[in-house]
């Protein structure tokens, strides 16, 4: 495991009893206290730096599309439209090409963030939660480089709050400011995700793009996202723990499930630990599985990854299908 000095962290967020003032539904509104304000612009100031180290131009944004930017010339399939024929290019080569257009700027983005109980967990120095708004962060910001409108659904167990679609960096801010200060949720349920997705569909006029940011607990949301990957673009990105993969014989233990409150006492031997390995690959498969059958291109970013290079490449690699004309692998 790498040292935390070699991967980008995101700043810790302080806890909601240092919050700024609330909102019903318990979410953030109006400034966020100074030392939230201070890591959020240390968070912002590492993203945009890595960004501009590895992707160039101007609007070099999240999701590659057809736009009003001229991009690179690539041989012409059955299909292309037409007017898109690179004459020039086709006459030094007597192959007919077409001119990929780049960096839609008038894209409709959504961010689903789950920062519920679940979430709320991490062995490595940020937990899942903090992992989460970090990847929120960079979409966001990638969102805004291209100059469209972002706008946030944010989940903390069973309580929604929506961020309305604006353009530019003082909407990312002010969705993060939310994120860095949801309302406690330990004990109130599960994480409602289906709710959060549907709240999308009702509100997206027209087909945009949607990420998804979740530990995906659970099977409810199964539905629900293939329902919103039919209509929508969609990115899901799934964060996880290491410690949720492996559980070391440690003896006697107690476990909390902190969506319930439930909790267990266990005795953690060598074949337990096993049974625990084997029950998280499997519902590590279940979710992916779940994942692509909805259409959405995956992410998995574990607490102790560099989760900022999880994301550059691929949009890295997004771009590279869009210029070859091919379909990126999900």
């Amino acid at each position: 495991m790498a040292a935390p000095t070699t991967r980008p962290t995101a700043p810790p967020t302080t806890p909601p009893s240092a919050a700024a003032p609330v909102r019903r539904g318990g979410w953030s509104q109006g400034a966020p206290p100074d030392t939230v304000a201070e890591r959020l612009r240390s968070l912002e100031l590492l993203i945009t730096r890595r960004l501009d180290g590895v992707l160039h131009g101007n609007h070099q944004g999240l999701t590659p599309g057809h736009g009003s930017e001229p991009g690179e010339s690539r041989p012409y399939h059955a299909g292309d439209d037409v007017r898109r024929i690179d004459w020039n290019v086709t006459a030094r080569t007597n192959e007919t090409h077409v001119r990929e257009q780049i960096a839609d700027r008038d894209l409709l983005a959504w961010l689903v963030v789950d920062v519920s109980a679940t979430m709320q967990f991490g062995t490595e120095r940020n937990d899942k939660a903090q992992t989460a708004m970090a990847a929120a962060a960079t979409v966001g910001f990638l969102t805004a480089r291209a100059q469209n409108r972002l706008g946030a659904v944010l989940v903390a167990g069973p309580t929604l709050h929506v961020v309305p679609p604006r353009a530019g960096k003082n909407q990312v801010r002010a969705i993060l400011s939310s994120l860095s200060t949801p309302p406690p949720s330990e004990g109130a349920g599960r994480a409602d995700l289906p709710g959060a997705l549907a709240r999308v569909g009702a509100i997206a006029g027209r087909r945009g793009f949607v990420a998804v940011i979740s530990d995906f607990a659970g099977d409810a949301w199964v539905d629900p996202l293939g329902r919103t990957g039919i209509a929508h673009e969609l990115l899901a990105i799934a964060i996880d723990d290491p410690r949720e993969r492996d559980i070391p014989p440690i003896g006697l233990v107690q476990l909390a499930d902190p969506a319930t409150g439930a909790t267990r006492e266990i005795r953690v031997t060598a074949k337990i630990q096993q049974r625990f390995a084997e029950a998280a690959a499997a519902r590590r498969a279940t979710r992916l599985d779940g994942l692509r059958r909805s259409r959405a291109e995956v992410i998995e970013i574990s607490t102790a990854d560099d989760w900022l290079a999880a994301i550059v490449r691929h949009v890295q690699r997004r771009r590279v299908q869009a210029v070859r004309g091919g379909v990126m692998p999900r």
